[in-house]
């Protein structure tokens, strides 16, 4: 289905594809909604996109082209009739600003950098059809198949096979790596979610032997999987530290390697017992994704990077504190998680800050410390109850799936959104990249909006338009006032604190410097499918008081070094910290803060706002099931999707009411008067055996069953 060729009429139009936009798309379609989703970009997920190396710098540079083009108005007129009124919309992106690009590697050739590498790379595998996209495909053609939208496995965004194929073995799945000895999978009742053990690499065939050959740890069944000189040679092409320090990792390398590469533009973590994780639980939604935990929660404090202990494992293990120390921790700790049945405790500082309320707990400067920034992670000035409130959502969330309270996803966030919207394809939605809408037509006397007027000139009805809130024009604002999100994206040598295993996922929090605002730093290994071995990718994210490099360059510059030119060796840099292989800079806008009543808009348009500065995605989640019960008021929000064995295709009669598939046996069995009722029953018995087989050799568009 060509996207000038869409039906005329839904029952929901949503435009973008950011995590909110997508888990309503999902739920609506879900209970039978025509859903209708596009966007204007050419991948998934609006600002919630994660990008290959190559693919981020294509799209910073058309990012910068097009705030120079012109927006189009014409096109939609004709298309009015008699007592309407149009509402246009923005064709240009505003919601990022002041990108800036530093590369700190070398730009000598590649060839310079393979001469001085101690240790051969072996050839890579050659990946199967399901994984291997070229660049040119990473614009999704606007087509309105029901089919999922894409995957980033890889790093690219492409346009996935039909789900038939993903029930392929060749395709790595949830349900195929749940056999994995190294990945830690949870069980709670019914409520499972998959995660990835810390040696453990994850992904596709392509992703394997490198990722195991990072870690030297990848000897489970997934050897199988690599090519036999690869399995040969896998333990002996493993460097050691030694040899890794050596290498020198170039600009042409990274481009090389920039497949290996999945960088957000969003960085955050999901809370194991937060509303995202919640809902892809509820939802079979989890299925669609794999994860891996997040291994370290650590610290800056007097110039050094240090290991916070949080669990009971790990206060009672660390070396850090004192015996003392650590019987006043566990006595805190114990006490947040059920504070509510201590008022006395806490009542007399209710108006006060956090801080205030840890100073008279006879905590140490050491433990107030980690109490503060590390397992609340709130601002001094923040009120004792937030404060409580946010301690013990921390500690109810350890030990759900891993030793720390967060799990990341592989190949990272921008696989969330991507996630729903394959769910909502799945029943029925129809998506189209490339293509948005240009106007929205109202009703003069009813001021609802009835229609929508895409980009290709064709008119479709809906009874609900959800929309992404950067497509609002500045005339449909009412004196709007914008926060900002500082961002930034650095690609670093070596971990910030280095230790046996280079494969840990971890959250730095580094407290106010100057009087600025805490600086959150995710750092994520190879074994993240986010970065290329012998790398790190590392996320910072605070709210902006200037621009990105103003807030963040002062915390980057205590945390990694900078090589002064090209020519500077990256081991004589500082041996003792990571060193800077590469840098982005950018703003985004922040608009949670801002109400409906800030936009004059239809009743019936729905507004969703952009990514928050939080830590998680509570955010998102909640204005999605806002927004989808004044849809629905009535339904069930985003209710589990059944297994494909239980789906009963259209013509077939379920099981016990006919014949169905076994039918055409009926003549051979009963020719007589007095045979009916023994002929029904013997085609219903027959029928269980085809109906079956049905199920086996044709595939249902939802992705292959949990184990």
């Amino acid at each position: 289905m060509a996207a000038d060729n869409l039906p005329t009429e839904f029952d929901v139009v949503i435009l973008g594809t950011g995590l909110t936009e997508s888990v309503i798309a999902a739920a609506c379609s879900r209970v039978g909604q025509r859903v209708l989703h596009v966007d204007r970009r050419n991948y998934y997920a609006g600002n919630w996109a994660s990008f290959t190396f190559n693919g981020l710098l294509a799209w910073i540079e058309e990012y910068k082209e097009q705030q120079k083009a012109a927006d189009s108005d014409e096109g939609w007129r004709e298309k009015l009739e008699e007592g309407e009124e149009p509402l246009l919309l923005n064709q240009i992106d505003t919601s990022l600003s002041n990108l800036q690009v530093i590369c700190y590697a070398s730009e000598e050739p590649e060839e310079e950098e393979e001469v001085t590498t101690p240790v051969a790379r072996p050839t890579p595998q050659i990946p199967d059809t399901a994984t291997e996209e070229r660049p040119g495909k990473s614009q999704a053609p606007p087509t309105g198949e029901t089919q999922a939208p894409p995957t980033q496995k890889n790093g690219t965004q492409s346009e996935p096979p039909p789900a038939e194929e993903r029930d392929t073995p060749n395709e790595a799945t949830p349900t195929e790596e749940k056999d994995t000895p190294s990945q830690d999978t949870t069980n709670e009742g019914t409520e499972t979610i998959e995660t990835q053990g810390e040696a453990q690499p994850e992904g596709s065939q392509e992703e394997v032997d490198p990722e195991q050959q990072a870690e030297g740890e990848g000897e489970g069944p997934q050897e199988e999987q690599t090519t036999p000189t690869e399995g040969d040679t896998a333990q002996s092409q493993e460097p050691s530290p030694a040899e890794a320090k050596k290498k020198k990792i170039t600009l042409a390398k990274i481009l090389k390697e920039g497949r290996r590469f999945n960088i957000d533009l969003v960085s955050k973590l999901l809370y194991s017992r937060g509303s995202l994780v919640n809902l892809l639980i509820k939802s079979n939604v989890s299925r669609y994704a794999e994860f891996k935990n997040v291994s370290r929660i650590l610290t800056y404090r007097n110039g050094k990077v240090e290991q916070v202990p949080c669990s009971r494992a790990d206060v009672f293990g660390s070396k850090q504190l004192t015996v003392v120390e650590k019987r006043m921790l566990m006595k805190f700790l114990t006490f947040c998680l059920d504070y509510e049945q201590h008022p006395e405790e806490y009542l007399d500082f209710t108006e006060r800050s956090f801080w205030e309320f840890l100073q008279t707990k006879k905590l140490t400067e050491n433990l107030q410390h980690f109490v503060l920034h590390s397992i609340a992670m709130v601002p001094p000035g923040a009120r004792t109850g937030e404060g409580l409130r946010a301690t013990q959502h921390f500690l109810r969330c350890l030990g759900r799936y891993g030793n720390t309270p967060f799990l990341f996803p592989l190949y990272g966030m921008g696989e969330i959104p991507q996630c729903f919207c394959r769910m909502c394809a799945v029943f029925g939605g129809i998506y189209c990249l490339r293509h948005s809408v240009q106007c929205l037509v109202l009703d003069k006397e009813s001021g609802r909006c009835k229609a929508v007027i895409d980009t290709c000139g064709q008119r479709i009805s809906c009874n609900h338009f959800v929309v992404e809130e950067g497509y609002i024009r500045e005339e449909h604002r009412r004196g709007v006032a914008y926060r900002q999100i500082s961002r930034a994206v650095l690609i670093t040598d070596r971990s910030l604190l280095p230790s046996e295993s280079e494969q840990q996922i971890s959250l730095v929090t580094v407290p106010p410097l100057q009087g600025g605002p805490a600086v959150q730093v995710i750092e994520l290994c190879s074994s993240s499918m986010t970065c290329m071995p012998g790398t790190f990718l590392v996320h910072l994210t605070c709210p902006s008081t200037g621009t990105a490099q103003e807030d963040l360059a002062p915390v980057v510059s205590r945390l990694f070094a900078e090589p002064a030119s090209d020519g500077e060796d990256q081991g004589e840099v500082d041996s003792e910290k990571p060193t800077l292989l590469w840098a982005l800079y950018y703003n985004m806008r922040d608009s949670t803060a801002v109400d409906r009543s800030g936009y004059s808009l239809p009743s019936n348009v729905y507004l969703c706002t952009g990514p928050d500065p939080a830590l998680g995605s509570d955010h998102a989640i909640s204005q999605a099931e806002s927004v989808f019960q004044q849809l629905l008021p009535d339904e069930e929000f985003c209710p589990p999707a059944p297994n494909p064995e239980d789906i009963v295709y259209d013509g077939e009669a379920p099981q016990g009411e006919g014949a169905g598939f076994g039918e055409p046996a009926q003549p051979e069995r009963g020719e007589g008067d007095g045979g009916e009722e023994e002929q029904k029953a013997e085609s219903e018995q027959d029928s269980e055996g085809p109906q079956t087989d049905v199920a086996e050799h044709n595939p249902t568009p939802a992705p292959p069953a949990e184990e």
